[in-house]
């Protein structure tokens, strides 16, 4: 408990009152000071975010430090995909994978590893021969299967949840025909699962994708989870992305798509949570894609209206209502990133813009989006208990 030494000097024009105001504020200050993310929601789900080398290797100590008082779960933002930890055939490297598992064990977090099979972020080496044809099947399938025994069984124990397969989706819910889809077949989804399993049997196992809140791709998500349950595959839980618009997902899109992955009986996380302030109607994430930089698309160079501040708070209040609401269901929550001056919104899909995404602003000051959200919980114990 924080204790104050206060000495009251014989000031003159100084009431009591106004004393009892001084005071008043300074515990205030305090006690803003002393609310963090991870202590609020501790009996909700657990909460954290995705780290960039900087932040969990020494260099961007703010971030560090935000992450530390903050968060209680961690994601790597790159350094666990294919391409820089396997970039080439007979070359693995670790040592910044090792720095991240080692700071989320030393501030005793939940570790999530991030991501295993996507059509993104792999060296070409991975489907192709020595001489640049297409690879066959069992070729590909053998480059799986070393790869995910080799990283996830590296971190057997220490990190407890990988997101085996990200973004086999498309928009329709239809399987995306990558080289994986293409080369392998359908089945390499039950194969990627399968070879997690083996390497860390105790491992949370993850599906992960973007758009699942729109009912096309929803119904597929859901129905590929399905058919791996029916033959006996884990899968602990589905990742919603996350990576939200000012006006998508509606609160209501939300909530069913909560509660439809709920009833297969599965986990339900939010894995990149961020808000895009700035116009640009297309809701997908796909990471591929590019737009022209305009200046009609980066209108808040010099800083975000109050206007837009407060809708931006309105925003992130609605969404988290709808997740506190589902508490029981609702297994984690995690930011795509830490402070607005990180987050990959500032260059993608256009490079270049100035973005706000998260609860954090580019000095690391909490925003008004932070205490909404932390609002969301206190009213809904006020809900509870009336």
């Amino acid at each position: 408990m924080n204790k104050l030494n206060i000495k009251i000097l014989n000031i003159a024009g100084i009431s009591w009152i106004g004393i009892l105001i001084i005071i008043a504020i300074i515990f205030k200050g305090i006690a803003q000071d002393d609310i963090t993310l991870k202590e609020t929601f501790k009996d909700h789900f657990l909460i954290g975010a995705a780290l960039n080398n900087a932040q969990f290797s020494g260099y961007d100590t703010l971030s560090a430090d935000l992450v530390k008082k903050h968060f209680n779960t961690l994601t790597p933002e790159n350094v666990l995909k294919w391409e820089p930890v396997h970039p080439q055939k007979d070359k693995y490297d670790f040592e910044a994978a090792d720095r991240f598992v080692e700071f989320g064990q030393k501030n005793n977090m939940f570790i999530v590893g991030h991501t295993l099979v996507w059509h993104a972020q792999t060296p070409r080496w991975v489907f192709e021969t020595d001489s640049n044809k297409a690879a066959d099947r069992e070729t590909l399938l053998s480059r799986m299967k070393a790869h995910i025994m080799t990283v996830v069984g590296r971190y057997k124990g220490r990190i407890k949840g990988w997101d085996v397969v990200n973004e086999a989706l498309n928009d329709d819910g239809t399987l995306r025909q990558s080289r994986w889809m293409k080369i392998i077949g359908e089945d390499y989804l039950l194969k990627a699962f399968e070879y997690a399993h083996e390497a860390d049997p105790n491992a949370e196992l993850y599906y992960n994708d973007y758009s699942l809140e729109n009912e096309p791709k929803r119904k597929g998500a859901i129905a590929l989870i399905k058919k791996l349950q029916s033959l006996g595959i884990k899968v602990t839980g589905v990742g919603l992305q996350g990576h939200y618009k000012m006006d998508w997902p509606t609160s209501a899109q939300l909530d069913s798509t909560i509660k439809d992955f709920a009833a297969l009986g599965i986990k339900v996380m939010i894995t990149e949570l961020d808000i895009d302030v700035l116009p640009y109607k297309n809701i997908s994430a796909e990471v591929t894609l590019r737009m022209e930089k305009k200046d009609e698309f980066d209108p808040y160079k010099n800083g975000l209206p109050d206007s837009v501040q407060n809708s931006l708070a309105e925003r992130y209040s609605d969404l988290f209502k709808v997740l506190v609401q589902n508490k029981n269901t609702v297994d984690r929550v995690t930011f795509w990133g830490v402070t607005d001056k990180e987050s990959w919104l500032n260059y993608w899909p256009i490079r270049g813009r100035t973005n706000y995404p998260l609860l954090f602003d580019r000095s690391g000051r909490s925003k008004m989006a932070f205490d909404a959200v932390i609002k969301t919980v206190v009213d809904f114990q006020k809900d509870s208990q009336d």
